[in-house]
């Protein structure tokens, strides 16, 4: 499959049948134990975004871009910590949920939000944040958007990604790593050096790294600085 295939393939899923499982995982409602754990990881990566840049003490009127924002997850509560944030979605499905969530909060306006793919992003912030998206396509499409995500931030670009290890490869080659492949789109792993290479060749520096670990869910988080 190429990359313009997982692209389709993603927009499709996640206005389809992706859509209600995810804003099912995403929400707080019932659900199945597999599903139960990818929630709580995802969470855990988002708790420590918000973590790193409460850290800094400087959310307020900081201008954000969440790019592939999902449900709102993090969107929402970067707006509440008084953070600008726009937040794009390449699902129409997954962004029209996350306005409705973040106007049941009061918060008209800020999140902005727009149905848009990746590569049509062309405004600039001070921070770029990209979670769970990577995971989605092949090296050589992921490294085509970060590139484009470093030409959008001005100080900073956070990154999550499931990491490519032999121990991760192994367990995604028995089925444990994803639920099942009627439930998810293909899944592709990407090795830390090879991402930091990207970065590193842009002109960025790590600041910071997280791994979040679950049964189900695995994602490295890098924190980029020029």
């Amino acid at each position: 499959m190429n990359a313009v295939d997982d692209k389709k393939v993603v927009k499709e899923y996640f206005n389809a049948t992706g859509f209600d499982r995810w804003r099912r995982i995403y929400g707080d409602g019932e659900v199945n134990k597999v599903q139960l754990d990818i929630r709580q990881g995802h969470q855990q990566t988002v708790d420590t975004v918000i973590g790193w840049l409460k850290a800094d003490s400087n959310l307020t009127g900081l201008t954000i871009c969440d790019a592939g924002c999902g449900v709102g997850s993090l969107s929402i509560p970067l707006a509440e910590a008084g953070a600008k944030v726009y937040a794009s979605d390449i699902s129409e499905k997954m962004v029209g949920e996350a306005k409705e969530r973040a106007e049941a909060l009061g918060l008209n306006g800020n999140p902005t939000f727009a149905v848009q793919d990746l590569e049509g992003l062309s405004d600039r912030h001070h921070t770029v944040i990209c979670l769970d998206v990577l995971i989605h396509y092949p090296q050589d499409k992921a490294a085509e958007m970060i590139n484009h995500l470093s030409s959008l931030a001005d100080s900073r670009l956070i990154l999550s990604f499931a990491p490519k290890t032999f121990f991760y490869s192994t367990l995604k080659k028995i089925g444990d790593f994803f639920p099942g492949p009627s439930k998810a789109t293909r899944a592709y792993l990407h090795r830390e050096a090879d991402v930091v290479a990207i970065l590193t060749a842009a002109g960025w520096k790590i600041e910071r790294n997280d791994l979040t670990k679950t049964r189900f869910y695995f994602s490295r988080i890098l924190e980029a600085v020029r």
